[in-house]
């Protein structure tokens, strides 16, 4: 599967983005995804995780209550929503998926095999 990032910019600290990872090559529905972000000088870090049903999400606890994932399986598309952004959300994004059989698994972060290419937040303070 190919996975394509957008949707990163640069906005205000306070304001709002939202990230989509669009899916290609085979049936998005069986992929467990997530988002992973990496500011300049520091390692990736995990932001959040959707089953591929739907069911379940995780999210690291620097965003939680400020980020929200989802997924459209129809569509192929995995959003990241971003509201009330601070500075040291500035990072690189990435979206990964991995086939999983078990629509309610959360993929461990190191398990993911297909990676998209990133997409730049900037949130100026």
């Amino acid at each position: 599967v190919q996975l394509q990032a957008s949707g990163g910019g640069l906005v205000q600290a306070g304001g709002s983005l939202r990230l989509s990872c669009a899916a290609s090559g085979r049936t998005f529905r069986s992929y467990g995804t997530g988002w992973f972000r990496q500011a300049p000088g520091k390692e990736r870090e995990s932001v959040a995780a959707i089953s591929w049903s739907n069911y379940n999400t995780a999210y690291a606890d620097s965003v939680k209550g400020r980020f929200t994932i989802s997924r459209d399986n129809a569509k192929n598309l995995v959003y990241l929503q971003m509201n009330s952004l601070k500075p040291e959300d500035t990072a690189v994004y990435y979206c990964a998926a991995h086939q999983v059989y078990s629509a309610l698994a959360i993929v461990p972060d190191e398990e993911y095999p297909y990676w998209g290419q990133g997409t730049l937040v900037t949130v100026s303070s």
